[in-house]
């Protein structure tokens, strides 16, 4: 009797060890599977909505993401209360800044996104934690949550905290924090398809400017000229330049002084200047631009949360975005790359006046 007492708590100890071990894997075990997860990854989709609070109020953008191996993204930001819409997409070409509702394009020669974290990119995500030594890991519900260091453009994004599924390891939802463990960013994913299959040209330039333009008025222009139309002759351009206004960024660099504004030309568009002098010295020229495309040879994408900017330049640097139809291009030989990106992101809420 007590012999068979002694081997069932045996078995006993040792069906709870097994199921243990089966139940439950520490943070070396999941980093090690994430890592081969993402070298055997050929493609992905997802979709989702983040959230920014990093402007006056609150931004809710949709966001679709393609990603096909080797080097094939398709990025989509949309602002439906906007009414905006922004793409970037990387293909044999090099990489491009699509506004399609404004027929308008950037394209240059880039690594990205190597280096440069963006918070709906798995590969980024995966890389966060797998890089992190001091990672933090815990479990909640059906998902395993990492807290990790953040790597973005915005430097004043400090950590985030992402939940992965238990079971295939995709992202449900990462939280990106300040350092005053404010979340300033919020992505969900709504759904992750490993193995997508695209379409042959699904990360064509062309057919992203066509299929995802919106039949939006075109800035400047009288009801019932849709985008693109008004603006190829004379009056057209007139109607856009007329609609040119000072827009101020909300963010100046300590020892900066306000700017002087004044109004110029940039090629055959009206544009406002604004200078600005103290501890740096930059000028930001706004303008609606009737020029469609433009190219360069070098460049970085710069993610600003709302929408995609790109630098270019050594010794005197120039970032270019777009806000609300507006482009603006800073230029400056001596404003840190940082102040630059903060800058830019500051412009989100802010009207012409």
């Amino acid at each position: 009797m007590r012999r068979r007492s002694i081997w069932t708590t045996v078995l006993l100890l040792a069906v709870m060890l097994v199921a243990a071990a089966c139940g439950s894997k520490d943070a070396g075990s999941i980093v090690k599977s994430l890592d081969k997860k993402v070298g055997g990854m050929k493609s992905y989709s997802t979709s989702g909505t983040m959230t920014l609070r990093t402007g006056v109020e609150p931004q809710e953008y949709q966001v679709e993401v393609w990603y096909q191996k080797e080097n094939y993204y398709r990025i989509a930001l949309t602002n439906a209360k906007k009414d905006i819409s922004q793409i970037v997409l990387k293909n044999d070409d090099g990489v491009f800044v699509l506004t399609p509702h404004l027929n308008k394009s950037f394209r240059f020669q880039s690594e990205w996104p190597k280096n440069q974290g963006q918070v709906y990119l798995y590969e980024s995500l995966v890389e966060s934690i797998t890089m992190d030594n001091e990672r933090h890991f815990t479990t909640d519900g059906d998902s395993y949550v990492f807290d990790v260091l953040a790597n973005y453009s915005n430097a004043s994004l400090s950590r985030q905290k992402i939940w992965l599924n238990k079971k295939t390891y995709a992202p449900q939802h990462v939280e990106i924090y300040d350092d005053n463990n404010t979340a300033l960013v919020v992505m969900n994913f709504n759904d992750f398809k490993f193995d997508e299959e695209f379409e042959k040209d699904s990360f064509d330039m062309q057919r992203n400017m066509t299929s995802s333009r919106i039949a939006l008025p075109t800035l400047g222009a009288t009801a019932g000229e849709t985008a693109g139309e008004g603006t190829a002759d004379n009056g057209g351009q007139a109607a856009v330049q007329e609609e040119v206004s000072v827009i101020e960024p909300g963010y100046i660099p300590e020892g900066v002084k306000k700017p002087r504004i004044n109004e110029t030309k940039l090629g055959d568009s009206m544009a406002i200047m604004l200078k600005y002098t103290g501890d740096y010295n930059y000028t930001i020229i706004e303008t609606r631009p009737t020029d469609k495309s433009a190219s360069y040879e070098d460049g970085k994408l710069i993610d600003l949360g709302y929408g995609f900017g790109v630098l270019v330049g050594e010794e005197k640097k120039t970032l270019t975005w777009m806000v609300n139809g507006t482009e603006f291009r800073l230029s400056s030989g001596d404003l840190p790359e940082e102040e630059m990106i903060n800058i830019a992101i500051s412009t989100q809420d802010i009207t012409g006046k």
